[in-house]
């Protein structure tokens, strides 16, 4: 969309706790999914693991935001959870190193494109793997974006 030859890309005005909220909503999307998965079906897993992954990105996002970083600086990161994980590590976000190393994975296996296009996945992320990062990034992400600035009533 553009308005007077400026280019609007939806999100520009979310606050941090705006795109908090959404990354929730696709969390608790996908833990409701999770259940109907059914076992040596792959595919039956895809829309948890789709919706899992861009839940991780959405946090991430809110906290590159809530630090400081532009909506235009965080659109630039495309789906590579490597850079972005980089970038909110260097904003003091603390991960452990078994989620860091997930999220780079998630960059050189694709698996944001994987997950939507492939009818046979064969090199995903573990589910409980996935859960874990989704969890670790959830709660540390939400605690640090909804904290009480300090100095403030």
């Amino acid at each position: 969309m553009s308005i007077e030859g400026q280019t609007i890309y939806p999100g520009d005005t979310a606050s941090p706790c705006d795109v908090l909220a959404l990354a929730d909503e696709y969390r608790r999307a996908a833990e409701a999914l999770l259940p109907i998965g059914r076992r040596r079906a792959p595919l039956s897993r895809a829309p948890y693991r789709l919706l899992a992954i861009h839940a991780i990105e959405l946090y991430l996002n809110a906290y590159l935001l809530a630090t400081g970083h532009s909506p235009l600086a965080v659109r630039r990161l495309q789906h590579d959870f490597a850079s972005r994980s980089r970038c909110a590590v260097g904003a003091k976000l603390v991960l452990k190193q078994r989620t860091l190393s997930h999220l780079a994975r998630l960059s050189e296996r694709r698996e944001y494109l994987t997950t939507r296009y492939d009818c046979a996945p064969t090199d995903s992320s573990e589910l409980n793997r996935l859960a874990a990062s989704l969890a670790e990034i959830s709660e540390k992400v939400s605690s640090s974006v909804r904290a009480p600035k300090a100095g403030s009533a």
